[in-house]
Order: structure tokens, then sequence, then C-alpha cells
């Protein structure tokens, strides 16, 4: 298993950081190739099942998940929600934390470990690099600035 981790400042409040990085679908919108459905029904809570499947015809896979932590942002309190992670080819958990910064905005960490069904271990730390670049690149784009006029995620 690999454990790597995303940080980022930003200057949104942690209620709308919370909403936009627990919207499940538009995270497939944000990592090539992939696509997300949710499999329960809302609201999102402990319990939520989705799947993320990654890839193009018989060279995809998915990647099924589960909210075992679910504790939105309070006042004084941050929010975490936790994912297990249980597919064939992805195993392993996400921790995501989103804590109100002193002057506003918040602090949002994004935490991973992951194992790669046939994948050595001497592997892990080109495993970790990716890891970092490809949610960190996912946890851009769903923070990013929303333009006047158009639909957030």
């Amino acid at each position: 298993m690999t454990l790597f981790r995303v940080e980022r400042t930003v200057p949104l409040a942690p209620d709308e950081v919370w909403r936009r990085l627990t919207d499940w679908p538009a995270h497939g919108r944000q990592v090539p190739l992939t696509r997300t459905r949710v499999l329960t029904p809302g609201p999102n809570g402990a319990g939520t099942r989705f799947t993320a499947r990654t890839g193009i015809g018989r060279l995809a896979f998915d990647d099924p998940m589960e909210v075992v932590r679910w504790e939105p942002p309070a006042a004084g309190r941050p929010g975490v929600c936790r994912l297990e992670k249980s597919g064939r080819v992805v195993r392993g958990w996400a921790n995501v934390e989103v804590t109100a910064a002193p002057g506003g905005g918040c602090r949002v960490e994004w935490t991973e470990e992951l194992a790669v069904r046939g994948l050595p271990r001497a592997f892990d730390r080109i495993l970790a690099r990716a890891g970092r670049a490809l949610f960190g690149r996912a946890v851009d784009g769903l923070l990013r600035p929303q333009e006047r006029g158009t639909q957030g995620p």
C-alpha cells in the first residue's frame, strides 16, 4: 500500500468546499477517462456508495467506494469524510478533511492509501507521486473559482 496527501488552502467557505469535494459525479469530470456513478439515493452521508469507472472499453476498471464517516464542517469543528475502496483493482481508503482557516477560507487535506492489484511494492513511490498529481489536479479543478453565469459542480 502507498500513502499520499494533497493539501490546499482556498478562499472558499468550508461549507462550499465540502459541497464541492463531496459531489461524487464531479470527481469523474476532473479525472481523465473517468465517469462516476452514485449507486445509493441521496442525500450524501455515511453509507453512500459510488463507483468511479476509469479507462476505455475493455481496458477499464471500476473503483467502488463507500462513505464510512460523514461529518460536515460546523462551527469550531472540521468536516471529515472517509471513503473505503473495495475494488478488485484498487483497494484502500481516502480521508478528506476541511478546516476553517483563520481569517477566512479553509484548508483541505486529502489523504489516501492505495493498493493496486498486481503492482509490486517497488512501484509505491511512483504510485504515490502519480496519486498526488492526479488527486491534486482533481481537487484543484473541484475548487477552482466559478465564472459568472456558469454552473458549478
